[in-house]
């Protein structure tokens, strides 16, 4: 053996055709995990998106079947049949490898939201089997596959005067832990992606729970700030804005509500900029400019006042969603726009656009104006409260709070803390833990509802101020990663209503304020069981009813089953088998799309408009279960 350890080329493996992506699936969807599961179908979807992006493309069909697989539908052009140079079908390059795609020379796609070409080869390989539809000239083509190789060849079957394109698929279960397509996480891609695409037909169905709903909106962006905003106290109409120059078209919609946070969404070529980049910062730049110039100009504010960036953006709701041929996106999740040009592109354009528009509608420019004007007095009311914490070291105070129980480690990869609901679980959760490296934090009632409060109300309260000095790294602006003390932050509450509201408030909490952590990976949900199930002296932990329903069939006869309404109903050991023991616990991890999603549900439920929150219940109050009274 050489010195090397035996190091040579027969040890280098060259994988062709799929195989690298089947060996690394991360490097193309990220994980295996729910997030990667669903940017399957958005694959494949993107595809048929961009043939919308190219005005070929009308209607857009996703069904999830019985069998575990997806179908989608298009009535775009049709992948290309003709033969390639290579020798091989334009839909079987496409089908079989990566980096083959129209998406490179931008003559047959302008934009496209596929930027790689590896799409629709990324997810043959990781599908049990595939197969692919192409309805095109007149003719039916077809083509099948089983894990990336092919296994039916191309064929050209009969007659059809439709067009399109239909690609039916399978994820492999040696890939993916759980191949299981949540609807909801589906539906709520579909119903943006019709939003950007104005008079897009775009329809879901699930044939498991026959549950099927079809989203077109002819108002486009509009209609989805107005959807955003539905249980908000609106001030205004919506404003819009579609402008193109040579190198990029912008559209932006917005409204202001009477909220003291904001919710501003970003789109490149109908892909979620969540990191935003230079196309939110020209948005903002030129909505602040204008807005200083404005309330200047009409004597609102005196001359030493500056409207800040955070004042102009307080209850605002933005869609900006650009188009560009050559996106470029940096960060850590590629979803940041990189583009320098953009910037001043989007702040010229929307800077002249809203500056007259303020001018032509005093009414409604004078209801922003007083709303930002309340913004910017209040952040120097909150600025004085925070100078005086500073000063007084409320944030950065070394004394940790005393309901803290810590943990001994102080390696903050290897920590974590639980921030549990009221004593009594608190109580059970200090006897159940590993005092080496879980912390427990017990959380007296409901925290203040950070939606509805001013910055210096926040500050001052005593549950939030508990919980920045456990995690140790400041707040808000002053939020820095590195002084973190636990890599693992926990929400731990009752399997109730109390708890789930408890849980949404948190969760809230951080996506407004701790927004970095949960782009981490940082924040987790505890999944406590809701059963314990016993028969004789065997006893199983049950997470779900469809879970209990399995067990009770699976063990036959009488059963003492055991509903958990709160943590502190179980005994410490329980507690560390069934949520705490990381050998056996299930944790979910919170993705900013969750953090989204129950931040709109929040405001939805708790929000000062009545109406949209009884036609919720009476949506969804047939399907409630355990209904606490």
């Amino acid at each position: 053996m050489s010195e090397e350890g035996g190091y040579t080329a027969k040890e280098i493996q060259v994988l062709t055709g799929l195989d690298g992506v089947r060996k690394r699936p991360g490097m193309y969807i990220g994980d295996t995990a729910k997030r990667g599961l669903h940017h399957l179908v958005y694959e494949i979807v993107d595809n048929s998106i961009d043939e919308a992006l190219a005005g070929h493309c009308k209607s857009i069909q996703v069904e999830l079947l019985k069998d575990g697989s997806a179908r989608i539908k298009d009535d775009g052009r049709g992948i290309p049949v003709d033969m390639h140079p290579s020798g091989k079908s334009g839909l079987e390059l496409v089908a079989s490898s990566l980096h083959a795609g129209g998406k490179f020379d931008k003559k047959a796609y302008k934009v496209s939201g596929g930027l790689h070409g590896v799409g629709m080869g990324v997810v043959n390989g990781l599908s049990e089997w595939m197969v692919i539809e192409v309805r095109r000239d007149g003719k039916v083509h077809t083509i099948g596959y089983a894990r990336g190789k092919q296994r039916e060849p191309f064929k050209v079957g009969g007659r059809t005067d439709e067009r399109g394109t239909t690609v039916s698929f399978k994820p492999d279960s040696q890939i993916f832990p759980s191949i299981e397509f949540d609807y909801d996480y589906l539906r709520e891609r579909m119903m943006e992606l019709a939003f950007l695409n104005k008079g897009l037909r775009i329809s879901l169905s699930d044939e498991r729970s026959e549950k099927k709903e079809e989203f077109c909106y002819e108002g486009g962006i509009i209609e989805f700030v107005k959807h955003i905003n539905e249980a908000r106290t609106q001030l205004h109409e919506p404003y819009y804005l579609n402008k193109k120059t040579d190198h990029v078209e912008v559209e932006i919609a917005l409204q202001y509500t009477d909220s003291y946070s904001d919710s501003i969404y970003s789109f490149v070529n109908d892909i979620k900029t969540i990191e935003g980049g230079t196309h939110v910062v020209g948005f903002r730049t030129a909505l602040t400019r204008a807005v200083n110039d404005y309330t200047k100009s009409a004597k609102l504010v005196k001359e030493e006042h500056r409207i800040t960036g955070d004042d102009a953006i307080e209850g605002l709701t933005a869609i900006i969603s650009i188009k560009v041929p050559e996106p470029q996106f940096e960060g850590q999740t590629k979803t940041k726009l990189g583009n320098s040009e953009i910037r001043g592109a989007v702040d010229s354009l929307f800077y002249d656009a809203f500056k007259t528009y303020c001018e032509e509608h005093p009414h409604i420019a004078k209801t922003i104006s007083s709303k930002i004007i309340n913004s910017m007095e209040a952040r120097e009311a909150a600025q004085k409260a925070k100078d005086l914490i500073r000063r007084k070291n409320v944030f950065e105070s070394s004394v940790l709070p005393g309901k803290l129980a810590d943990c001994s480690e102080e390696d903050p990869a290897k920590c974590e803390i639980y921030f549990v609901e009221g004593d009594s679980a608190g109580g059970s959760s200090k006897q159940a833990r590993d005092r080496r490296f879980q912390a427990i934090l017990p959380l007296r009632g409901k925290i203040l509802n950070v939606e509805k409060a001013p910055i210096h109300k926040i500050i001052d309260s005593e549950a939030i101020r508990n919980i920045v000095l456990s995690l140790g790294a400041g707040f808000k602006d002053d939020f820095d990663m590195k002084k973190l003390r636990y890599h693992k932050v926990i929400i731990m509450t009752d399997a109730d209503v109390d708890g789930s509201h408890i849980r949404t408030l948190i969760l809230t909490l951080f996506y407004r304020y701790f927004k970095d952590l949960i782009e981490k990976g940082y924040l987790y949900i505890a999944q406590p069981p809701l059963y314990r199930v016993q028969k004789s002296k065997s006893v199983h932990y049950v997470y779900t009813d469809a879970q209990l329903a399995e067990t009770l069939k699976s063990l036959g006869g009488d059963a003492g089953i055991q509903r958990y309404k709160g943590l502190g109903e179980m005994n410490p050991d329980q507690l560390w088998d069934t949520t705490m023991n990381p050998e056996t616990r299930t944790l979910k991890r919170v993705t900013i799309e969750d953090a989204i999603l129950a931040d709109e549900l929040f405001t939805l439920l708790m929000g000062d408009l009545v109406e949209p929150r009884r036609a919720f219940i009476e949506q969804h109050g047939a399907a409630v279960k355990n209904l606490d009274i």
